[in-house]
């Protein structure tokens, strides 16, 4: 009986060992896999995803400027010799940006000067540098900088009214990237003929206005006029790609200096799937547009009341000084009246993404923040068409934005030239005060060819489909036959229109199911013209906004008739 008892409880124990083992085994594999999973997060982390999890304090320099050298030893010396720095940098402020000052000063203001301007005794601290590679004769740095000065800056300012009033500009703190070029190289020391800085990049700029001796905000909307004011002339006079010159050696260096390369066309299409940001009703939303964001600079479109998929169709153009820094920015905002609108979201585009003369057409995912690369949210997207043409382009390629995109007769080029019959043309901008606007008249010929994959509409998972043709501007429209019981019906039909205006007008395509009682919309897609007008004749495939899924195959062919008139 003991010898069965005692069996029976080695059984028992060298099970529960098995059990054991097995579980031990089961959680140390879990905890390498775990540990694993952790090291390949870490391992994809980047060091501006590390920033936003750890304080700069609690990690090496080396880890903060992986891709850049320390400055150490350039602080120190810039700490001793900064009172010299003070009293020459200050005069060269004053000297650029006074004048930029007076250039967008507030219409409230009857002059805008500086009566103080030091940099106080705190010097900027170098954090990093790197150099950039230039195809050129030349070395560029670039320099990030941290300044949380003490500068005595007091503004000059006196009102429509009559009234003076002393702004003091306080509490600067400034981060951002200098650029300085040594160009061109040469046999003579130092061995650099001229040197150009530009803030290639401006992370941060806050400061306070503070009116010696009173508040500046009695007087209402004056503070923020000077800010928006101070803001714009930092970005005309020093961002890049606006760059200062300063020569080393005697010469000619005016190829270094700010030129317009180009212009971009942008046409702002629609937008869709817009964040609500009203509680009663929908948004009301409007974009805003910019390659430099200064005010002149920045287009806005009209606002779209009550509406998440607004239709702008509004055309823009901008001048583009350097495509491979350079990039289009769109905001989208809901106008709130007489409050401050509210951003929905924002977007970017590269201009070195473009191929010069060639239309591309984009959907863009609005994001919160572009300087945030993690933002998920769906705020919806934008519809954009560009097109980059610089200037000089020899290809064969014509802008249809310009006035020169088709032939002009004599008498055409001599009014255009206000009454010379070889009238100049300036960095591809004609002369003459007036506008021209180019009006391309000519008609379009619409094959709606086939729809595919269109959802289904009816119990039965089928759809009784029929297109719908419209051209925006003149609202008419042809529509097909219906094809019953298909979702990949084939219509095969032509539709002409006369378009008068063809640059501004748009072409919408809407499927609808036929039902006996009535109909029931399936989904559209928007087109504008610039694709066919610029290649004549083309087919192509074009998803359905609105609709789970389904697309629709067209052919589009255009004979131009155009015309010009003044404006």
């Amino acid at each position: 009986m003991a010898f069965v008892f005692g069996l029976v409880l080695g059984i028992i124990v060298g099970l529960a060992l098995i059990v054991v083992f097995v579980k031990s085994e089961n959680a140390r594999s879990k905890a390498r896999a775990d540990l694993a999973a952790t090291v390949a997060a870490f391992a994809r982390m980047t060091v501006e995803d590390s920033r936003k999890i750890l304080p700069n304090d609690l990690y090496p320099s080396w880890v903060v400027f992986s891709q850049r050298q320390k400055l150490n030893w350039l602080n120190s010396h810039l700490t001793k010799i900064w009172p010299y720095v003070d009293e020459a940098a200050s005069e060269l402020i004053r000297a650029s940006v006074e004048p930029v000052l007076e250039q967008y000063r507030p219409i409230i203001l009857a002059s805008l000067k500086f009566s103080k301007l030091t940099l106080g005794t705190v010097a900027p601290q170098f954090t990093g540098v790197s150099i950039i590679e230039d195809a050129g004769d030349g070395i560029t740095l670039e320099l990030e900088m941290n300044w949380d000065g003490n500068p005595n800056i007091v503004l000059d300012i006196k009102t429509r009214l009559g009234m003076a009033l002393p702004v003091q500009v306080k509490d600067i703190g400034f981060t951002g990237v200098f650029r300085l070029i040594f160009k061109p190289l040469v046999d003579e020391f130092p061995c650099f003929g001229a040197v150009s800085y530009s803030l290639r990049q401006k992370k941060k700029l806050d400061f306070k206005l503070k009116v010696i001796g009173g508040d500046i905000s009695n007087i209402p909307g004056l503070s923020d006029a000077i800010e928006e004011t101070i803001k714009d002339a930092v970005e005309d006079s020093i961002t890049w790609p606006v760059r200062k010159i300063i020569p080393i050696l005697p010469g000619d260096y005016s190829d270094l200096e700010l030129k317009p390369v180009g212009v971009l066309e942008v046409k702002l299409v629609q937008a869709k799937g817009l964040t609500n940001k009203d509680i009663i009703g929908k948004s009301d939303p409007y974009a805003k547009l910019y390659v430099r964001p200064l005010r002149e600079r920045t287009k806005t479109s009209k606002t779209i009341n009550n509406q998440l998929n607004p239709v702008w169709n509004e055309h823009f153009e901008f001048v583009v000084e350097d495509t491979s820094t350079q990039h289009l920015v769109v905001k989208i905002y809901d106008d709130e009246g007489l409050q401050a609108s509210e951003l929905i979201g924002c977007a970017q585009v590269r201009l070195n993404e473009l191929e010069p003369g060639k239309v591309k057409d984009v959907w863009l995912n609005l994001v919160k923040d572009l300087e945030i690369q993690r933002d998920t949210k769906n705020r919806g997207q934008v519809h954009l068409e560009l097109l980059y043409c610089p200037y000089g382009m020899s290809n064969g390629f014509s802008n249809p934005f310009s006035t020169e995109f088709s032939s002009m007769t004599s008498l055409e080029k001599v009014l255009k030239s206000g009454g010379s019959a070889n009238g100049s043309v300036e960095n591809g901008h004609a002369a003459g005060k007036k506008k021209r606007e180019v009006i391309i008249r000519g008609v379009l010929s619409v094959t709606i060819i086939s729809a595919e994959d269109l959802p289904p509409a009816d119990v039965m998972g089928k759809a009784d489909p029929y297109a719908v043709v419209i051209m925006k501007k003149a609202d008419s429209r042809n529509k097909t036959r219906v094809v019953n019981g298909s979702l990949n019906p084939v219509w095969n039909q032509t539709f002409d229109f006369v378009v008068e205006d063809a640059l501004h007008d748009m072409l919408i395509i809407e499927i609808w199911d036929h039902d006996t009682f009535g109909k029931d919309y399936m989904g559209r897609c928007i087109l504008t013209l610039t694709r066919v007008i610029l290649e004549n004749e083309y087919r192509d495939s074009f998803p359905l906004d609105g609709a789970k899924s389904g697309k629709i195959n067209l052919h589009l062919k255009w004979i131009p008739q155009p015309i010009y008139r003044d404006s």
